[in-house]
């Protein structure tokens, strides 16, 4: 029940709506500037994404380089990002989750996941 006759204060739901909109904006960017990695092959292979999955950085260890089956070192390399990009969405629903659900559970907010 709406207390004082049942319209709601238009000035208090816009106020609630903007408020989200800066939490959520400045989630975002802390996303974007968050750094998680991802390794495959026991560390021979690591990549390093942003929260908000921008491939940072690709180390390769030297052992993982065989000039004859550079095939396996392939599959190392898509692994390792994969395995950061998943670190990454789960950054994003701890980050982004709450925000989303409080503006109506996330369905249908352009860019989130979730």
């Amino acid at each position: 029940m709406i207390p004082g006759g049942g319209q709601p204060n238009m000035q208090q739901l816009l106020q609630q709506a903007q408020k989200m909109q800066q939490d959520l904006a400045r989630a975002q960017e802390e996303l974007a500037n968050t750094e998680v990695d991802g390794q495959a092959g026991g560390g021979l292979v690591q990549a390093t994404v942003t929260g908000s999955g921008e491939l940072r950085a690709l180390r390769i260890d030297p052992k993982a380089v065989d000039p004859d089956d550079t095939e396996t070192l392939a599959d190392l390399i898509v692994a390792a990002v994969h395995a950061a990009n998943e670190n990454a969405q789960t950054l994003q629903q701890q980050k982004l989750g709450p925000l989303a659900q409080g503006l109506g559970g996330g369905s249908g907010i352009p860019g989130l996941p979730f």
